[in-house]
């Protein structure tokens, strides 16, 4: 498919989404990933990324980082050469994951009915090339990023800071404005 979000948005990748989250934020467009999905090895996953041709890989969820092979899974993908993203909560440590994947951590707002899972220490983990993201649903969440911003020095620990709208809940236009 092509990225949709962050900033290799338009690049061709391949998703891999791993089944499980341990949050329930109110604006989750993936429930659908809470449960089910289908057991792979990691050998096989390897090789649907590798018929799918894209250079480009993101590791996505539900939380990606709830599954006990994903650190294994990320560091696989680095080594056959791939571009790989991380998307995560920021609910779960990321102190294992390969310096050379990009994660892109989503640190949940009020709105969310998530905040209070956030797992501040993350952010001393940031590199360089690594990207954060807020889900504004309204005001109050748009201050508490701008805040939080702020407070966690995030325009000095990370490339991007990503700002996307609530799907339903908050119009582009509005969080644009």
């Amino acid at each position: 498919s092509l990225q949709g979000e962050t900033s290799t948005t338009g690049l061709p990748t391949t998703f891999v989404r791993l089944t499980g989250c341990p949050l329930r934020c109110g604006y989750c467009d993936t429930a659908y990933a809470f449960e089910g999905g289908q057991k792979m090895a990691l050998s096989a996953i390897m090789d649907r990324v590798h018929d799918n041709g894209a250079r480009h890989v993101t590791v996505t969820g539900g939380e990606p980082l709830a599954q006990p092979q994903c650190i294994e899974l990320l560091r696989e993908l680095c080594d056959a050469g791939y571009r790989v993203s991380l998307e995560t909560s920021g609910a779960m440590p990321v102190d294992d994951v390969d310096q050379r994947v990009v994660k892109i951590l989503d640190l949940k707002t009020p709105g969310s009915g998530e905040v209070h899972r956030n797992l501040y220490e993350n952010i001393a983990l940031l590199l360089p090339h690594d990207e954060v993201k807020f889900v504004i649903c309204d005001r109050q969440d748009y201050d508490w990023s701008c805040l939080k911003m702020d407070e966690l020095g995030l325009a000095e620990r990370a490339a991007e800071i990503l700002i996307s709208p609530s799907q339903g809940q908050l119009a582009p236009k509005q969080l644009a404005e």
